[in-house]
C-alpha cells in the first residue's frame, strides 16, 4: 500500500493505493468510498480483493484529509468533484466504484 495526497485549493485529500497503477491485468482500479467513513473503514474489505488494485481515500475534512476552506459541511456535489479529481490523478482511466452509505450517494 502506498499513501498519497492530492492537493487542491480547498483541501488536501489523502488516499491509499493497494496494488499497481497502471493495473497489472488491465482491469480498472476499484475505488472504495464512504461518507462519513474514511479509508480505514475499508481495510478488511479491500484485503479480500487481492486480484484488484484498490484505492481508498479520506473524504475532505475527515481522517487524514484536511480542509483549507474553513467549512464543515459535506455536500455530495463537492465530494463528487473531489472523486473526479482523484480519478484524474490516478491516471488509470475509468474506475469501478464501490460506495458505502454516503459514499454511494457521492459515487
Amino acid at each position: 500500500m502506498t499513501t498519497h495526497t492530492l492537493t487542491t485549493a480547498e483541501a488536501d485529500l489523502a488516499y491509499d493505493v493497494i496494488g499497481p497503477l497502471p493495473t497489472a491485468d488491465g482491469r480498472p482500479p476499484l475505488l472504495m468510498i464512504g461518507q462519513p467513513m474514511t479509508a480505514a473503514g475499508f481495510t478488511t474489505l479491500a484485503s479480500h480483493f487481492r486480484d484488484r488494485t484498490v484505492v481508498t481515500y479520506d473524504p475532505r475534512g475527515l481522517g487524514r484529509s484536511v480542509r483549507k476552506d474553513g467549512r464543515s459541511d459535506h455536500r455530495p456535489e463537492v465530494q463528487a468533484e473531489d472523486l473526479h479529481l482523484l480519478v484524474q490523478e490516478l491516471g488509470a482511466g475509468p474506475v469501478d466504484v464501490f460506495g458505502s452509505s454516503g459514499g454511494a450517494v457521492v459515487g
